[in-house]
């Protein structure tokens, strides 16, 4: 019952009467800087947790989890069937691939673009990576032949598009490493591939500088005998990559290293970090600014309503009702800001996602559009905090309000 009297009284208070408009038109803009920092909030929130979400998935579509390769740069895995073998065996570890990779250059009709080229086990690869699977035109079964002649190779599409380069027709490669010729010493290896098929994994990176063909015919283009130079591993919970990597790392031998997919992506799940801590901050300040606009309607009010307090304190209301009622107030300011807030925040997360604005430069964002993935989790804490925000505006003047001596301010009415 007593709850009750002072929610009434704090709600009655905060619907101003005509002579007190200004009281009124503060309690708005309040409850507004309420809403537009949790809607604020909400937003980036979803924009960093979105950025993190669709690069994580891209990259793995892209990359594996752990890879093996040898301590010394520039040797090679001779006994990578036999590793392979082994790692696969050992716990956590899902899908073992072997992988052979060099920087390339390619040579298109309108432009050429170095590269980098990975040879690879079909059917192995499909168990690591995404990027096979979202094949935008064209076949694998040349892959699967290692006596193709012409050998098969797979390009991203945005190096089709932008290299002029077209499914089924034939392309030449050149590497750097070279192979000898006679007096002229060492020139760049040229082998002739044919386009069979052509991937779209969305991440940009991807998609305009990678390439994939079999290992055999990459080995013999580079000159190599059976030897690849990388053996890569997806685990059963990616974000213990780093822990099943030292076993790998222990299980594979003293003459090879490993790396991680977090340690291969440090920078930019570092960079995502920061900025999300950053953006916390700088539009936590809005939250500030409505706690000001709280604490100034709650002053104003309890100057206002001086000779009310007085008559509530004379009709028998306790001080701690009193006090209770200003704090409700300010509750009250947070908790439908929060709604309006979070309803909003969400809406627009929603409506931006679903139809991909703003659209984004993938040359630069490695995203065709802003991503927008808003967790719960975060509306959660983000309402807790404006409200307690809010609460915390109202200590002062609730006290304030408690120190009015009846008899003093009702002697001369």
């Amino acid at each position: 019952m007593q709850s009750t009297f002072e929610i009434f009284v704090a709600s009655r208070y905060l619907r101003a009467r005509r002579k007190e408009a200004v009281i009124s038109i503060i309690t708005v803009i309040s409850v507004l800087g309420v809403a537009v920092g949790v809607m604020a909030l909400v937003i980036a929130l979803g924009v960093n947790n979105g950025f993190r979400v669709t690069l994580q998935k891209n990259l793995l579509g892209a990359m594996a989890h752990i890879g093996v390769m040898p301590k010394q740069p520039g040797d090679g895995i001779e006994n990578w069937r036999e590793l392979a073998a082994r790692l696969g065996k050992l716990p956590h570890i899902v899908a073992v691939s072997p992988a052979l990779y060099s920087p390339v250059y390619m040579v298109g009709p309108l432009q050429s673009t170095g590269a980098l080229l990975k040879g690879i086990d079909v059917d192995s690869e499909l168990k690591i990576s995404d990027a096979l699977r979202h094949l935008k035109a064209g076949k694998l079964d040349r892959l699967r032949d290692p006596d193709a002649n012409p050998p098969g190779i797979v390009l991203g599409a945005d190096m089709v598009q932008d290299c002029g380069f077209v499914l089924n027709s034939l392309i030449d490669v050149v590497s750097p490493q070279g192979q000898l010729a006679g007096p002229l010493g060492v020139e760049p290896a040229i082998k002739r591939f044919r386009v069979v098929a052509i991937f779209q994994t969305g991440f940009y990176e991807v998609d305009r500088n990678w390439a994939f063909t079999a290992i055999q015919p990459e080995q013999r283009f580079l000159s190599l005998g059976d030897t690849i130079n990388r053996i890569e591993l997806d685990v059963d919970d990616l974000n213990r990559a780093p822990e099943i990597a030292k076993e790998v790392e222990r299980a594979a031998g003293e003459r090879y290293t490993t790396t991680t997919w977090m340690e291969q992506n440090h920078q930019l799940m570092a960079a995502l970090n920061m900025e999300r801590v950053v953006t916390i901050i700088t539009i936590g300040l809005i939250e500030l600014v409505a706690a000001l606009n709280i604490f100034i309607t709650l002053v104003m009010m309890v100057m206002e309503k001086y000779r009310d307090i007085a008559v509530l304190m004379s009709m028998g209301a306790r001080r701690g009702q009193i006090r209770r009622i200003f704090m409700l107030q300010g509750v009250l300011i947070g908790m439908v800001g929060s709604a309006i807030g979070l309803a909003a925040g969400y809406t627009l997360c929603y409506v931006c996602n679903r139809n991909h604005w703003p659209p984004l430069d993938q040359s630069v964002y490695a995203l065709s559009y802003v991503p927008f993935q808003p967790r719960w989790a975060d509306g959660i804490w983000i309402a807790a905090l404006a409200v307690a925000v809010s609460f915390l505006a109202t200590i002062y003047p609730a006290r304030n309000a408690t120190r009015i001596a009846p008899a003093e301010v009702l002697r001369y009415e």
